[in-house]
């Protein structure tokens, strides 16, 4: 009966059910659009990661972040080839590849430019880096013996294009200097600009000839699905000698992590401006529909019914308003993210990258039922304050509204 009646009222007050409806709608709708564009966010930004340098994890011998930037050669796996075919047999992972990384100068004729290698297997490098682009030239090959890519950045310092000759000057892992003339195949752009500034890559095999291993530092592995990183993670440590560790994606990139909590907190606070709007909306309409309907309280309560009564009547209204809004706003919502992710978000590059990208509205379930929840917790909420005003109403001061 209660509820029947609440719902009588609730369409019977169409303009400001309706008004109520709208800021609800809208608040929801905005949760929902604003907390998947941010979620799109997330996702591009780490797939370019994974796929334009670190892979879902690295694998390298303990130590080797610390140090084995300015000592490579200490930090060698003895044979990756073994450790890559254990890695393989994890039903998570696609592929396994290795690096070798150096150090040195690279030459053009006429300067020289202090540059951090990669010595890479180039076929399962192509595989892998699907957002690392190439503006000029082509991909390196395996039969490139004593050709090199480059990064965007290099390519502009030095001035040279793919076809061009350079010297590339390195320490081998025993200390000795070794030199190598190098033929540009091609001019790369990944994801970080500073990568991009100061990276060459070679074939895996020139790398170990010039630094006289046989080894490399790392193992990057790649698995079908990024969802699967998590659970993958333990069962590829578990595969490891112990000299050896391992790092998934995120632990490898403190600009994603930095990232992620920017926006986190950005999205927290547009939540909190959203229900605080939905609160001040509806209790205006609340409360004017409250100044509007006093004769009619003063009436039931002198018929009979009691301030309880009057009190829950009003907070059943407003569930059903909240439960009514927060309904068309999941849909209203969900519609306007469909349709913004049919036509994509033309976007530049975030600070300190490259490549644009086109942004979509991602449909994320939790994202929804934290939307609905705050547009039905922000309607009852909105309703308390003036609904326990009316019930502690006097009945004569409640019927003296109506004359």
């Amino acid at each position: 009966m209660l509820i029947k009646l609440a719902l009588r009222n609730v369409l019977r007050q169409k303009v400001r059910t309706g008004m109520t409806l709208m800021a609800i709608v809208f608040g929801v709708a905005g949760l929902i659009v604003s907390g998947g564009f941010v979620a799109d966010i997330f996702v591009q930004l780490g797939e370019a990661i994974i796929h334009s340098q670190t892979g879902h994890f690295q694998v390298f011998k303990r130590g080797y972040l610390e140090q084995g930037t300015r000592h490579p050669e200490r930090f060698l796996i003895a044979d990756p080839a073994r450790v890559a075919q254990q890695l393989e047999q994890a039903p998570e992972v696609s592929g396994v590849t290795a690096r070798l990384s150096f150090s040195g100068l690279l030459n053009n004729g006429k300067r020289d430019l202090a540059i951090v290698g990669e010595g890479i297997e180039p076929r399962k490098e192509a595989q892998l880096g699907s957002y690392l682009s190439i503006t000029a030239g082509r991909q390196l090959e395996d039969e490139d013996t004593f050709g090199m890519t480059i990064g965007q950045g290099v390519a502009q310092a030095l001035g040279i294009a793919p076809g061009d000759h350079v010297t590339l000057v390195m320490n081998t892992s025993g200390g000795a200097l070794n030199t190598i003339d190098m033929s540009v195949i091609g001019v790369f752009q990944s994801f970080s600009k500073d990568f991009d500034a100061r990276t060459v890559r070679i074939p895996l095999q020139a790398a170990q000839q010039l630094m006289l291993t046989e080894g490399a530092n790392l193992l990057v592995v790649s698995l079908h699905r990024t969802d699967d990183t998590s659970s993958a993670h333990e069962r590829l440590q578990a595969t490891l000698p112990e000299a050896l560790d391992i790092r998934n994606w995120r632990q490898l990139s403190d600009f994603y992590d930095k990232t992620v909590q920017l926006y986190d907190r950005q999205f927290g606070i547009l939540q909190l401006i959203i229900l605080a709007m939905v609160l001040l909306s509806v209790v205006n309409s609340v409360n004017m529909s409250v100044f509007e309907r006093q004769s009619e309280f003063g009436t039931m309560l002198a018929l009979g019914s009691r301030p309880p009564a009057i009190f829950r009547l009003l907070l059943v209204e407003s569930t059903i308003l909240g439960l009514i809004g927060a309904g068309l706003g999941v849909l209203v919502g969900i519609g306007v993210a469909l349709g913004v992710s049919a036509i994509g978000i033309p976007m530049p590059p975030p600070p300190n990258a490259n490549l644009g990208y086109v942004a979509f509205i991602r449909i994320v379930p939790t994202t929804i039922a934290v939307a609905f929840v705050i547009g039905l917790v922000a309607t009852v909420l909105a309703a308390v304050f003036p609904a326990r005003r009316v019930a502690s109403t006097q009945i004569v001061d409640a019927l003296r509204q109506g004359v």
